[in-house]
């Protein structure tokens, strides 16, 4: 099965080794091509727009950074369904918005092109072992079918429902996050100030009823001053936005994802340090 591979950084860079590990053809595409020339080095094909990678392939594969960027690949000049042909897979495993993956679902099906969404949890650690969480969204067939694949990159795979739901299930689990990350952070925040030995608290945390993922990964990271983005905290700001405007539409608050919301935006829009990992959101408290 020949697969494409749209998107190439952190998390895509994991995600196309892992499937040459797993012996498929992967043809790739990177709005800059020197990102790609890791996957390039292990085997993978490159082609020179989002059309060409799928009149090669069986599979389509993205995970790109927005919304916008998402809408571009498919529907823009030289974009997927320009190239796509009938009873080809797309999977769209960004973070992006559940009235999207709809829209891209619906236009396929008119082509007799499957469309899944797809998207992700486990940050470039999981990209890079194959350990994601992947939440999958439309026909149970096709899911079914491309199953090898997604295996491949993940461990835990689920699929919630029609198209649009695996982004709904994305949604759910950054509100999680959202409260795991400042919680994290203003733990250590508390246990310094309060003269406790943070690896002994980070420790201590994760072997009791506070255990968490975002203070076992990115814990040790920040006491070593290591903020590079395993997810940049732009990204996560969207992912934020994304579901209080979904929230919004539902009719249902969400003050505590409001709030983490906020403290984003200081970190992204006010302070310019959204090219740093969530776990960046110290500096806003030390400042």
């Amino acid at each position: 099965m020949k697969i494409g591979f749209i998107g190439t950084g952190v998390m895509g860079t994991g995600m196309i080794n892992n499937l040459l590990k797993a012996n498929f053809e992967v043809t790739v595409y990177n709005r800059t091509k020197q990102h790609a020339q890791t996957v390039l080095a292990n085997g993978a094909q490159w082609q020179d727009t989002p059309a060409k990678v799928a009149e090669v392939s069986d599979v389509v594969i993205t995970i790109v950074g927005f919304p916008k960027d998402v809408e571009k690949v498919y529907f823009g000049s030289n974009g997927i369904f320009e190239g796509a042909t009938s009873d080809e897979t797309l999977i769209d495993m960004t973070t992006s918005s559940p009235i999207l993956a709809k829209k891209i679902a619906d236009y396929g099906y008119q082509k007799g092109i499957h469309v899944l969404d797809a998207p992700v949890s486990g940050g470039d650690i999981g990209a890079k072992n194959g350990t994601l969480t992947i939440m999958v969204g439309g026909d149970a067939k096709t899911f079914d079918q491309i199953r090898p694949i997604l295996k491949a990159m993940g461990t835990a795979i689920t699929r919630f429902g029609d198209a649009g739901q695996g982004q709904n299930a994305k949604m759910a689990n950054q509100i999680m996050i959202a409260g795991t990350m400042t919680g994290m952070i203003e733990s250590l925040m508390y246990a310094t100030k309060a003269g406790l030995d943070p690896d002994q608290m980070i420790q201590t945390i994760n072997g009791g009823a506070a255990e968490n993922w975002s203070m076992a990964n990115y814990g040790p990271r920040i006491l070593h001053g290591d903020l590079k983005p395993g997810f940049a905290a732009k990204h996560f700001l969207k992912d934020l936005r994304i579901a209080l405007a979904v929230a919004d539409q539902m009719k249902l608050s969400l003050p505590g994802t409001q709030q983490a919301r906020e403290l984003y935006e200081k970190m992204v829009d006010q302070d310019h340090w959204g090219d740093l990992g969530t776990q960046g959101l110290i500096k806003l408290y030390e400042k």
